[in-house]
């Protein structure tokens, strides 16, 4: 039989504590709840949040994606796609050439980021479920054409198909020299394309991102067979990062070979610090709700001088009166955390299932805020809660171990 356990729970169970003491345990318990409670919610929003920013991106971003480490291009060959395609596991190439460039409707103009692709990119991309107007191929009956980003399209008031007044793309011409002419016949290079279609995927992409054809953005730019990026569709039955220590080893130390993450790794880590930083800030606010558990214990140690007393004197060790308290502690911790756990995941339920709380924004692109629940978020709250509660618990435990037995019998 655990004795110091027993005796633990007698306390706490007890009728008899003094009113005050049951007051303060009550507002310890209620204040580790809700703490426990705030931070199940935050985490898991923040959880939320990183798989919302992967699902956005992934309907353009590929399993991999191959650059050069220096320089912005690099020369590509029949023979050299052959060799990414002989690793196992590469199920698809697309050669693509990214660019910023000027674009102009009648006699409006901005700067956009020029995306030209090969012909099996749709192949690999699940864009084409992104189109909100248009169609998503970039050639029909031998005609080139434009896929917009919706903020494009908005920026511009672009009409789609609209064969008078095609798309215009400017790109420098260079010529060697420091300054550029200042005739535009001579200084740029200029392509006309039809619109298209427009996409809508994330903000920061339909604001500045018009996708076209691999050849269009090859003559548009004087590229010829160099191309700024190599995407990889990885096969359903290999893993990513397999496939990546392949193709890292094949292409040796000249070439990138980035995952999706990776290819966000900036956005991805800012959305890990804050929820780090978040986590510290509710442990923080937890150990300050928890104090109210060594004021209690300390108020308890007072009202229970004669029991200690009569227990040493029964022959009980410092170690099992010092273990009582922190119990004791360990009780009202337990008891308001378990309850905050419980309200925090059952709200997080509720949000998943019926989407309770909106974004309140009409631009959203989701119209409830995101929650996805993880264990390892449950298991660090856990252990935040018993490393602050033996903080505080502790000095009243040790307090009560050094009571004098012939001073309070």
């Amino acid at each position: 039989m655990n004795v110091p356990l027993l005796i633990a729970r007698r306390y706490f169970f007890s009728k008899k504590k003094r009113n005050i003491i049951s007051i303060i345990s009550n507002i310890s318990m209620v204040g580790v709840a809700v703490g426990t409670m705030a931070l199940i919610i935050v985490l898991s929003v923040f959880n939320g949040l990183e798989d919302l920013v992967r699902g956005l991106y992934g309907k353009s971003d590929p399993d991999l994606m191959i650059s050069a480490v220096q320089g912005k291009s690099f020369p590509v060959d029949s023979a050299f796609i052959d060799r990414i395609t002989a690793v196992p596991g590469v199920a698809l190439v697309t050669q693509v050439i990214e660019d910023n460039a000027l674009l102009q409707y009648h006699d409006r103009q901005m700067v956009v980021k020029m995306k030209g692709m090969s012909e099996n990119y749709f192949a690999q991309s699940n864009i084409d479920s992104a189109i909100v107007e248009g169609d998503h191929r970039l050639v029909r009956d031998g005609q080139d054409y434009a896929l917009l980003g919706a903020g494009v399209q908005h920026e511009l008031s672009i009409a789609l198909d609209n064969r008078l007044s095609p798309l215009r793309l400017l790109y420098p011409r260079n010529t060697g020299k420091k300054l550029l002419s200042m005739n535009p016949e001579t200084a740029f290079n200029e392509q006309a394309i039809l619109a298209g279609g427009v996409f809508l995927i994330e903000q920061r992409i339909d604001d500045s991102y018009i996708f076209v054809p691999l050849e269009f953005a090859r003559d548009l730019l004087l590229y010829g067979n160099r191309r700024t990026s190599l995407e990889v569709r990885v096969g359903d039955q290999h893993y990513v990062d397999d496939v990546k220590e392949e193709l890292r080893q094949l292409l040796g130390p000249k070439f990138q070979v980035l995952n999706s993450d990776e290819q966000h790794v900036s956005l991805l880590k800012a959305i890990k610090v804050e929820k780090m930083f978040v986590f510290i800030t509710f442990a923080f606010i937890l150990l300050i709700a928890s104090l109210n558990i060594f004021f209690s214990l300390s108020m308890l140690v007072i009202d229970k001088k004669k029991d200690v007393a009569i227990l040493r004197a029964m022959g009980a060790t410092t170690q099992l009166i010092r273990n009582i308290f922190l119990l004791e502690g360990a009780i009202v911790a337990m008891v308001g955390a378990i309850t905050g756990l419980v309200l925090g995941v059952g709200i997080c339920w509720l949000q998943q299932t019926f989407h309770l709380v909106s974004m309140g924004m009409a631009t959203a692109v989701v119209d409830s805020y995101p929650v996805q629940m993880q264990a390892m978020d449950i298991v660090l709250t856990g252990l935040a809660i018993i490393v602050i509660t033996v903080s505080v618990s502790i000095r009243p435990a040790l307090n009560a171990a050094r009571l004098d037995v012939r001073d309070n019998l």
